[in-house]
């Protein structure tokens, strides 16, 4: 008996999506085990008439999780406007399932007087576009990002002198930082982050700020005195660029400082002010907070006086920051941006954004600070990708904390995989943590066997990872100060260091790149989590022993062990680890 209440299909979503044009991945979700066969029958949706084919693909299942399967089949017409629809099997039970409806029967309609389908009434991809594509550039489905927080890091080659900064700026604000990292200093340990196995530098915000962490930006076309010079950046880009990388920057969009000249204009003239529709529910007169006792009369970030919100529905300010959009890509030639409070800014303002960024660098990306599913802003006419939080917390709850099983586990990045189109999936920020957060090591208590067994997985894993700085060094911090703690240049964790350059060295591989990935079943209740990676004749497999107790395996004959940590006589120890090729 088919269990309809768990079928699910939903046109023109992650459930139907086009790679091409004619080329289409469908998808429908069963309940587990219900199905005995399901298969999709398809056609040119312009050609109505009684000579229209109907052709028939069978379905597989692509995933599983504790409720449901999930049947997938990817089609190539030679036409880019189709309709379609399923035939379900369970038992003796066979149905047709077309415009969420179940019906043992097909429709028809007459035309001309003779006897057609009615595809009207079927599923419909109206047409496959390819300007309207979600197309996420190659080089970041390939890349390995490397994120830096600048006052942190580095003053010279792999050294940091922590000495705080204040320095006047002509206006009379001053800029300050907290450790006294620089651009230059990034650029003189080019060679170390590239060792690692790094292409893509992710820079927090370099722009004219007052505070340390430069969230609170002051000139959007000019890099901090804290940081360096105009041409210290330029020469870190081109140094970049030499060397096959790529370099994203921190856009802070969503809010500015309160010492902005916008937001100063409407502090001093008030309702008469050009830029007072450019911040949201301002009062008069304006009050800024001269103490933690005092609130702001205007939306802010967060409830942070020094950081007012802005309007970006407004259509100035989306000119505006559609300019320094396209500045920096077109004239100093970074290849993207990671974009602040992404999911609290105008659509609107994303798509001007989108516009003007591409119409400079077509390759060029864009990765929001969404924290939740990020599906509304990732169709193809807004953001590329977003920062995977749910990829850390999956972690952390199975990794780090040991709070769920494998099987959980399963469940979880099944339906993270299956969230986006596959070329989605593939350019999504999959972090273990970040500026924002605590970091990994800390959250697995010190044990590095923990870390890096999600470091593992994040490098076998679809999507584009990323290493917050350090902690390859084994950086551990649950505060913001530790967090974004100095570089540990003269104390380095080699040991760790070496573990990541070997988990990053397998990233490169074309068939983790490009590989389909499947889970391996694993015994209940156990906390081996086990998959593959599959890509032509090639195939490999990991496994993950994220338990102290050791669990027995017997790998195929024949095979090419790639990395390996506690596996002996067909055991694997307690968070040891195998990936192998056959």
């Amino acid at each position: 008996m088919i269990q309809r209440e768990a079928i699910l299909h939903i046109p023109l979503s992650q459930y139907a999506f086009a790679e091409g044009v004619g080329q289409l991945t469908i998808r429908l979700r069963a309940a587990l085990g219900n199905l005995s066969s399901c298969t999709l029958f398809y056609g040119d949706r312009a050609n109505a008439g009684p000579s229209a084919s109907t052709e028939p693909l069978q379905m597989a299942i692509l995933a599983s999780d504790d409720l449901h399967d999930y049947w997938e089949v990817r089609l190539c017409a030679d036409f880019d406007r189709v309709y379609y629809y399923f035939k379900l099997h369970s038992g003796s039970e066979s149905l047709y399932y077309y415009a969420d409806l179940f019906s043992k029967e097909l429709p028809f309609s007459m035309v001309n007087g003779r006897v057609s389908p009615a595809i009207s009434e079927y599923y419909q991809y109206p047409v496959t576009l390819r300007t309207e594509l979600a197309r996420v550039p190659n080089w970041l489905k390939n890349a390995v990002m490397y994120q830096i927080f600048p006052d942190s890091f580095a003053t010279g080659r792999e050294t940091l002198n922590t000495q705080s900064k204040a320095i006047p700026l002509s206006d009379g604000h001053v800029s300050r930082s907290r450790l006294g990292g620089t651009l230059e200093g990034i650029r003189q340990s080019l060679d170390y982050i590239q060792s690692l196995g790094a292409t893509c530098l992710y820079l927090n915000p370099v722009f004219i700020a007052k505070a340390y962490h430069k969230y609170d930006t002051l000139d959007y076309f000019h890099i901090d005195p804290c940081m360096g010079t105009e041409e210290d950046f330029d020469a870190l880009v081109t140094e970049v660029h030499h060397r096959g990388m790529r370099i994203l920057l921190d856009g802070v969009f969503n809010h500015c400082s309160s010492d902005f000249f916008a937001f100063q204009d409407v502090v001093k003239n008030g309702p008469t002010s050009p830029y007072t529709d450019w911040f949201y529910h301002v009062e008069f007169p304006v009050r800024i907070p001269k103490s933690s006792e005092e609130s702001p009369n205007y939306a802010c970030f967060a409830y942070v006086g020094e950081m007012p919100k802005l309007n970006t529905a407004n259509e100035e300010v989306q000119a505006y920051f559609a300019k320094v959009g396209r500045y920096w890509v077109e004239q100093r030639h970074v290849d993207g941006w990671r974009l602040d409070v992404a999911n609290e800014v105008s659509r609107d303002f994303w798509r001007l954004y989108r516009k003007e960024v591409r119409a400079a660098n077509p390759e060029a990306v864009l990765i929001g600070e969404v924290w939740e599913n990020a599906e509304t802003w990732l169709r193809g006419d807004m953001l590329d990708s977003a920062m995977n939080y749910d990829f850390l917390r999956h972690c952390r709850d199975f990794f780090a904390t040991e709070s769920i099983n494998a099987k959980t586990f399963h469940n979880r990045v099944t339906n993270m995989l299956l969230r986006y189109p596959n070329q989605l999936v593939q350019g999504q920020m999959n972090l273990l943590d970040s500026h924002d957060v605590p970091r990994f090591l800390t959250l697995c208590t010190g044990d590095k066997r923990r870390h890096r067994l999600a470091v593992l997985f994040q490098m076998l894993c679809p999507g584009a990872p990323s290493i917050y700085y350090g902690d390859e060094q084994a950086m551990t911090g649950d505060t913001e100060v530790q967090y974004r703690a100095p570089m540990p240049w003269a104390s380095r964790e080699h040991e760790h260091e070496a573990f990541f350059r070997q988990a990053l060295a397998l990233r490169r591989l074309s068939v983790c790149l490009k590989g389909d990935y499947r889970w391996l079943s694993t015994p209940k209740n156990s906390r081996l989590y086990a998959f593959s990676r599959n890509e032509n004749s090639t195939c490999l497999q990991a496994y993950l022993n994220a338990g102290p107790d050791a669990v027995e395996m017997t790998p195929e004959a024949n095979v090419t062990v790639l990395l390996a940590q506690g596996f002996k006589d067909n055991k694997l120890d307690g968070y040891g680890y195998l990936v192998y090729t056959r």
